[in-house]
């Protein structure tokens, strides 16, 4: 008669003619996990099937500009144990966060001091801040990918009749001192898609889909590991229970209120309006 625990043995037997040692170990891994899950559960057939159909509905939901698979990784806290198991060495980088489901496409590229606000309805805001290295060296040349939603809570691939593309977008590089700096509204907190599977698993779980009000960025160098990261607006709604778990107390800034008619002119933005300035340090490759 098959044991459990033979069926288990089997299947890692299986793969002893892996030739890449880490695949061997990942799928190791994954087999002993996932049998000790469904042994401990006494998972049924009925829920295998269920498991199944969910799987399959969140792949069908994925598309060129929406990555269901990733929705699910982020809500599910595994987005964020990657980046906590993928830290920096250095406890003076900007820390990571996850990357969310909607860097779908390609920034525009756009000049410091530049819009990426397409629009014009939200809170006129401007973004500075300089890029170094862990020693405190600036990093000319810098280059900063930025990325978020509108006012309203929407990004422009989910909106492709009301926003024009790359509304919220920008790849930026930074001066000759590391400097940059950029145009947009404040962001608002929004909820995360819930018209998939991934919103039906929220709903059965009885948890809310918000995020809180942030910008994203991924911030490269030569000679520096890249990080992914956010800015979060301090004071804003769900800082203390983000949907995708994703808020570090580092990465919350303050939005300030700034009424300087003449900062005003320099950064080409009404008066009064909101400042936010996010420092980024990166860790030498």
């Amino acid at each position: 008669m098959t044991t459990e625990d033979a069926v288990t043995a089997q299947a890692v037997d299986s793969l002893h003619g892996t030739d890449d040692p880490r695949l061997r170990e990942l799928l190791t891994a994954l087999i002993r996990h996932l049998h000790a899950f469904a042994s401990e559960t006494r998972l049924t057939q009925r829920e295998w099937e269920a498991a199944i159909a969910f799987l399959t509905a969140t792949g069908q939901t994925c598309t060129d500009t929406r990555q269901e698979f990733i929705l699910l990784s982020d809500v599910l806290g595994l987005s964020m144990l990657v980046e906590t198991v993928n830290g920096q060495s250095e406890p003076d980088r900007t820390e990571s966060t996850v990357l969310g489901p909607f860097h779908m496409t390609e920034s525009p590229v756009r000049a410091l001091g530049d819009t990426i606000d397409l629009v014009g309805d939200g809170e006129p805001c401007v973004v500075t801040g300089v890029v170094r290295s862990a020693d405190g060296t600036p990093l000319p040349g810098a280059v900063l990918d930025v990325w978020q939603a509108d006012p309203h809570g929407f990004y422009d691939v989910q909106q492709p009749d009301v926003q024009p593309p790359g509304n919220g977008r920008g790849l930026f590089t930074a001066d000759d001192e590391g400097r940059f700096r950029f145009r947009t509204c404040v962001p608002s907190a929004y909820p995360i898609p819930t018209d998939g599977p991934v919103g039906t698993l929220l709903k059965a779980t009885g948890r809310h889909p918000y995020r809180p009000a942030h910008i994203h960025f991924i911030v490269s160098a030569e000679g520096h590991t890249p990080v992914t990261t956010h800015i979060f607006v301090a004071g804003g709604e769900y800082l203390d229970s983000d949907a995708v778990f994703a808020v570090k107390e580092s990465l919350v800034k303050d939005f300030t209120p700034t009424d300087e008619p003449s900062l005003a002119r320099e950064f080409g933005v009404p008066n009064p309006f909101r400042h936010a300035r996010f420092d980024l340090v990166l860790e030498r490759s």
